[in-house]
């Protein structure tokens, strides 16, 4: 079982730059299998540890940002008020200053919202992640809610290129009485480019957890398409029990003491009805919310389900519609 996740509070410069502190406690063997010394820039080197530390409290009526560090490549612009059903919302993009994850990154980034606060959080653009020829790539995002928070963490697809080896890790730590509408999409690769479950390795860890560390719910993904010690491309995920022959794959997860959460599964199971696609739906243990596991074909039809999924969510919760989040 994963480690309870550190404190999201300020952390000193040289606590910031500790081994400790970027790395996760724990590397899935299928990842770690592949540690080596890149002939580059190692782990640790500059530019290849990224940081960012954002803290939100509700100031004025509104919810404000009022701590704010970023160590490249990671960072933002300015949060945005352009919601116009909850103009008190904020809409911050996690940005990067490079043009993807490549070998030996440690990126982390923690997120915490104050008592009250309402909050949308997604990334500009897709995340992609480059061939490896040594090492692998790890991200790590920890996002904390405080009692009565609203918040929302969507980031658009990872692309895992040709080679690549990733682990991603999001540990989201809700108050009882906090509300969080989160997602994670994957896909197999650059597929307008016909790029299909090429990378090595995939892997991701989601934790639900309370303040008090204990784990609520985890969900695990292991992809290797070549098997243990193979060369990628062998397509070994495409079995039943895995992809099934999909390119896309997403979860959608609604924690919030705002509605039955068998009330939120029967929505998420009528919004997704119908749409051609694969998909699970199921109930959070301790009944703190529910969610949803989408395998399809195409990215844009994934998408919209996803859309779909947290607008009917949304309404149901806190009475508004989604905005438009002007990424087009």
């Amino acid at each position: 079982m994963p480690a309870a996740p550190r404190p999201a509070a300020p952390s000193p410069p040289r606590v910031r730059l500790d081994p400790a502190h970027y790395e996760p406690p724990r590397i899935p063997h299928e990842v770690l299998r592949h540690s080596s010394v890149p002939d580059t820039l190692a782990v640790g080197r500059p530019g290849k540890v990224g940081l960012l530390e954002l803290a939100f409290e509700r100031v004025g009526g509104r919810t404000e940002l009022v701590r704010h560090y970023q160590k490249s490549p990671l960072q933002i612009m300015r949060p945005l008020y352009f919601d116009p059903y909850r103009p008190d919302l904020p809409v911050t993009f996690l940005m990067s200053t490079g043009g993807g994850v490549i070998q030996a990154d440690r990126l982390r980034t923690d997120l915490s919202f104050g008592p009250g606060t309402a909050a949308h959080v997604t990334t500009q653009a897709a995340t992609k992640v480059y061939r490896m020829e040594h090492d692998y790539a790890v991200a790590q995002t920890f996002l904390t809610a405080g009692p009565d928070a609203y918040v929302e963490y969507l980031p658009d697809p990872v692309i895992p290129y040709v080679d690549s080896r990733f682990y991603q890790r999001t540990v989201i730590t809700a108050d009882p009485t906090a509300t969080v509408l989160a997602s994670e999409t994957v896909l197999s690769g650059r597929l307008a480019r016909g790029e299909r479950n090429a990378y090595q390795v995939f892997a991701s860890d989601f934790e639900l957890r309370r303040p008090d560390g204990e784990l609520v719910a985890l969900d695990t993904v292991r992809l290797e398409p070549g098997g243990t010690g193979g060369r990628s491309g062998s397509g070994s995920v495409d079995g039943p029990a895995v992809l099934a022959g999909h390119s896309v794959m997403a979860c959608f997860f609604a924690v919030s003491p705002l509605a039955p959460a068998r009330e939120l599964a029967d929505l998420l199971d009528a919004i997704l009805a119908g749409r051609g696609l694969a998909y699970g739906v199921s109930v959070l243990p301790q009944d703190c919310g529910a969610w949803v596991r989408v395998l399809g074909e195409h990215t844009e039809a994934v998408t919209r389900a996803l859309g779909a999924a947290w607008d009917a969510v949304r309404r149901r919760l806190i009475g508004v519609p989604a905005p438009d989040l002007r990424k087009t």
